[in-house]
């Protein structure tokens, strides 16, 4: 599969598109074919390596070679723990902790998913999961909770 990766932290110059293999789905996680994805302060945050927590796990070097952690997409696989979600099933979902949006396929938590609703489109759908949750903490008291 096609993939935006990083071997090493900087700005936009150190990305490149490559073949990499399409990575195998553990038992409570899903292969999702990416339709869309968005890009996020922590994409930014990650692909430069500061503040200092965005290199966790790979201090020197990243420790994932894609990022991309808001997506929507077709699931293609389950794992043989997944119960939610079946191949074909539309969703979108914030992969923050594996990322690998910036990709034709990526492995994601059964968790961390939920199905696509009809009337949005997968580019609609993958700006939500990051964008969302901080409109809702950002929100003025007096407008309706979000159930984030």
């Amino acid at each position: 599969m096609r993939a935006v990766v990083y071997d090493r932290y900087g700005g936009p110059e150190v990305l490149s598109i490559a073949e990499v293999p399409a990575p195998p789905p553990g038992p409570k996680q899903v292969l999702v074919q990416v339709y869309a994805t968005s890009i996020n302060l922590s994409d930014w945050e990650t692909l430069r390596g500061t503040p200092l927590y965005s290199r966790i796990g790979g201090l020197r070097a990243p420790r994932r070679p894609v990022l991309g952690s808001d997506i929507a997409g077709r699931v293609e696989v389950v794992g043989s723990e997944v119960t939610l979600f079946a191949p074909g099933d539309e969703v979108y979902g914030d992969n923050l902790m594996l990322k690998g949006g910036f990709a034709e396929y990526a492995v994601v938590p059964e968790s961390a998913l939920a199905h696509k609703p009809v009337s949005l489109s997968f580019a609609e759908a993958s700006t939500l999961p990051q964008a969302g949750r901080s409109h809702c903490r950002a929100r003025p008291a007096s407008q309706p909770v979000c159930r984030c």
